[in-house]
């Protein structure tokens, strides 16, 4: 059996994942490195330099939208951890994010966070070495 790394890749569900795939792919610049579409919905896996995660949901707007609910910042809240927090905050606000807080220094970290157009937090930032 080959050596398995072990790892946490979070799972997004939206309302309509070909939206979602499209903003995460313009704001933070996401590969897609896996698709699957069936008649239930889209499954696609998104990397951001290596860091992965998952978005699935309807292929439209028309079936599920009341069925999900947004998690909203309180309860589930994604920390994207880039060398450039600026432009990759710049580029989330320029496709349709929200500013929560602006990239700013504090408490050891620089970062900002935003809300997606599907209700999800991000606080995208890095560590100051210092």
């Amino acid at each position: 059996m080959a050596d398995i790394q072990t790892s946490i890749a979070p799972w997004l569900s939206v309302s309509n994942a070909v939206k979602a795939v499209a903003f995460y792919k313009n704001a933070f610049n996401a590969v897609e490195t896996y698709r699957l579409e069936t008649p239930d919905g889209l499954v696609v896996k998104l990397s951001v330099n290596g860091a992965e995660f998952w978005i699935s949901g309807d292929l439209n707007d028309h079936h599920n939208i009341k069925a999900l609910h947004p998690l909203g910042g309180n309860t589930v809240r994604m920390i994207l951890t880039v060398s450039d927090p600026d432009t990759v905050f710049a580029n989330a606000i320029s496709a349709g994010a929200t500013e929560i807080f602006p990239v700013g220094e504090s408490h050891g970290w620089r970062l900002g966070r935003i809300a997606d157009p599907f209700g999800l937090h991000w606080e995208i930032g890095h560590e100051v070495k210092g």
